[in-house]
């Protein structure tokens, strides 16, 4: 039985859109963009690391904002997924810790890190900063505790909860904060929207870090239990 002429229509009509939605997906697809991004080939990556160019400032990146170049995904086991999308590194929620370590070469000591860390969804910390001191390595915890506490993680022993450096702090979801760390000969500073929270006296004490970022060292981010999103992320030499 052939079908009527308005069904004909309807079937050539759907037919031909269901061809052009196809033909749209497989070009976002290819060309696998966020909305505002620009197509970068791989040779035109900036350089990250110890052999990037620095600004004026002295500042080098650490991110391309395009690939984890530099960047390994730390195996922790049970992690959740880590994506690069609007410039912006992903850590999706995991079964614990997510997080990326850093590959590459980077001073123990005499140095600035700093980055930008939202919290995206989640109540615990956002950013696990790991960073070397000398032959030893601490972390700076971002919104751990339920959401509020930062510290280092550990001195002396103590970690965030139980040092002197713990205090809290009412962080937002779906905000950037500029985390900074500067680690000196003599102190580690520790800043957060350019106000510094944390100053301990490096020959005074003792750094380590919990077994949960262990494989942080000796250089990495992590969040925990949480979605959170980096940017920006760069250091110096001093």
């Amino acid at each position: 039985m052939v079908p009527s002429f308005s069904i004909y229509r309807f079937l050539v009509i759907t037919g031909t859109l269901l061809v052009i939605a196809l033909v749209v997906i497989i070009i976002k697809m290819t060309v696998n963009l966020t909305p505002g991004e620009e197509t970068v080939m791989p040779g035109d990556l900036p350089v990250v690391g110890i052999e990037a160019e620095p600004d004026k400032d002295g500042w080098k990146p650490l991110f391309n904002r395009h690939t984890l170049d530099g960047w390994e995904i730390t195996n922790f086991g049970p992690q959740g997924p880590v994506t690069v999308s609007g410039s912006s590194v992903i850590l999706n929620l995991g079964d614990g810790a997510t997080g990326i370590t850093w590959a590459g070469e980077f001073p123990s000591i005499n140095y600035e890190i700093s980055l930008e860390a939202m919290r995206i969804d989640g109540n615990d910390f956002f950013c696990g900063l790991t960073f070397p001191v000398g032959d030893e390595y601490c972390t700076l915890i971002t919104g751990g505790w339920g959401g509020a506490l930062v510290g280092l993680s550990s001195i002396d022993g103590r970690d965030a909860s139980e040092n002197f450096t713990g205090t809290r702090i009412a962080f937002e979801n779906g905000r950037w904060y500029t985390i900074r760390v500067r680690v000196d000969n003599e102190t580690i500073l520790c800043f957060i929207d350019n106000e510094e929270i944390i100053r301990v006296p490096v020959a005074m004490h003792n750094f380590s870090v919990r077994s949960e970022v262990g494989l942080s060292r000796p250089l990495g981010i992590a969040s925990w239990y949480t979605t959170a999103a980096l940017r920006n992320i760069r250091f110096r030499e001093l």
